[in-house]
């Protein structure tokens, strides 16, 4: 699903930027442009960073258990 319109992000693409280490929004906004012109879709996006995260974490956790 497009996160945002104006850079054309996309969950996955926040997705990707979190498996390779983003973990604020700042990150997300050097490396992929999110929430730098109009702004609307900082909230969504903060919640898909929020949300990766978690799921990153309880991958990495099940790995590490495993």
């Amino acid at each position: 699903m497009y996160v945002c319109i104006c850079n054309s992000v996309t969950d996955r693409d926040i997705a990707e930027a979190v498996g390779s280490g983003a973990r604020t929004l700042a990150q997300l906004e050097e490396s992929l442009g999110v929430g730098t012109r109009c702004g609307r879709c900082r909230d969504t996006a903060s919640d898909c960073l929020h949300r990766f995260q978690s799921t990153t974490a309880t991958g990495l956790a099940f790995q590490a258990a495993s």
